[in-house]
């Protein structure tokens, strides 16, 4: 039943063959590009120096190397094709022909999305609910250009979910807090020079 949802869902997403010009240019810098929106915004909230948007920060790495770590684990136990390893639809990118589910891309993208958007700094809450929408769109660039399954972005947004709540927990969220507090140290010693000339925040 799922597979044949799958099958249909991808059916009516995935580009046709003729795809060209502006659309295919425009799909492939969603599906490509915009993820750097997250190391970008994960580095802009550290600069800014306050605290809680440096917790914040930590929280939403910590919990995408965990939800990855996740990933990882689910396609050891059990692989799942590609599109077009399968020999279904149009694909318009290149990509390794390893497990699709859940879709790293979605999953980063999501997890970074949800953990930010329930954080106490208001720069992060901000980012996060940005990065929502944009976590939408390139899932459905990467099921257009025939890289995965919709069921792959429905494991990736659920695997964020997961994550995201535990991290929310109390114990988890006061190691992060923790963890935070030391790279703030380590980063005060490692570029105490750019610091003390106000070339960065402390």
């Amino acid at each position: 039943m799922l597979e044949h949802l799958n099958l249909l869902w991808f059916s009516l997403l995935n580009a046709d063959a003729g795809l060209h010009g502006w659309r295919l240019e425009l799909a492939v810098f969603a599906a490509k590009y915009l993820i750097l929106l997250v190391p970008l915004g994960l580095a802009g909230l550290w600069i800014a120096g306050q605290p809680a948007q440096r917790e914040a920060a930590v929280k939403a790495l910590a919990a995408t190397a965990c939800a990855l770590a996740l990933n990882a684990l689910i396609g050891l136990l059990w692989y799942h094709a590609r599109p077009f390893t399968s020999g279904i639809g149009h694909g318009f990118l290149h990509h390794a022909p390893d497990s699709s589910f859940p879709s790293d891309h979605g999953t980063i993208l999501f997890t970074v999305a949800l953990v930010l958007a329930g954080a106490r700094a208001p720069a992060a809450r901000r980012f996060g609910m940005a990065l929502l929408p944009l976590a939408v769109v390139v899932a459905w660039a990467r099921i257009f250009l025939g890289v995965h399954w919709p069921l792959d972005m429905l494991g990736a947004l659920g695997v964020a979910i997961a994550v995201t709540l535990l991290f929310h927990a109390a114990p988890v969220a006061a190691s992060c807090a923790a963890l935070a507090a030391s790279m703030a140290t380590l980063y005060r010693r490692l570029l105490a020079r750019p610091i003390a000339r106000g070339w960065l925040r402390p």
